[in-house]
């Protein structure tokens, strides 16, 4: 079932938003990025559960989102944000061949690049926001965030039940910098969002 709660949020998102749906529910599936039994989930536990994190972005900035994957939640969060300009970072071939699919049927492409390569290799590339979904554990995505984070801009690391014991294992390599557990998504998902933020 579609997200109303979703759609009603970012109206103008929502062709973007259904189109992109199709993609997952489709190619995703048939290439292996995404299981057969999330099809039922897509929009739920994947697509309103990524969109909800822009309310933490500010204004025309700038994100990189790293192991994108099918792109959850760099390319939702570009579709809803259309003022950010957002890379997607992903070592696997066969998913940025699906992302640069995926953001071209979107005409997405003057403000996201799809770069193939791990997070600790993206040398010299760097934006405001960092954000990530599924991809490690606080204590290896901290020490892969932060290098392509500009001075006064955070780590955005969307998490679950265990983000306060991944914050509590990760106090050695956060240093003094503060790890905030942040929920949002109010009205729109339920449960909410839950959010490991970084400032750097």
């Amino acid at each position: 079932m579609k997200h109303e709660a979703l759609l009603n949020a970012f109206p103008e998102a929502g062709p973007g938003l259904e189109k992109y749906a199709h993609w997952l529910e489709t190619a995703g599936i048939e290439r292996g990025l995404m299981g057969p039994r999330e099809a039922d989930k897509i929009w739920d536990r994947h697509i309103a559960n990524c969109a909800v994190v822009q309310e933490l972005i500010k204004p025309e900035t700038s994100v990189i989102d790293i192991g994108s994957g099918a792109g959850l939640p760099g390319l939702v969060l570009a579709i809803v944000r259309p003022d950010i300009h957002m890379t997607l970072v992903e070592p696997l071939l066969r998913r940025c061949e699906f992302l640069s699919e995926v953001v071209a049927d979107l005409n997405l492409s003057e403000r996201v690049d799809v770069r193939r390569g791990r997070a600790d290799e993206m040398k010299g590339l760097t934006a405001w926001v960092v954000t990530s979904r599924a991809v490690a554990p606080m204590t290896k995505l901290i020490s892969w965030s932060m290098p392509l984070v500009k001075n006064g801009g955070e780590i955005l690391a969307m998490k679950g039940s265990s983000a306060q014991r991944e914050i509590d294992e990760a106090a050695k390599v956060l240093k003094n910098r503060t790890a905030q557990i942040v929920q949002c998504g109010e009205g729109i998902v339920d449960p909410l969002t839950t959010v490991v933020r970084v400032v750097v």
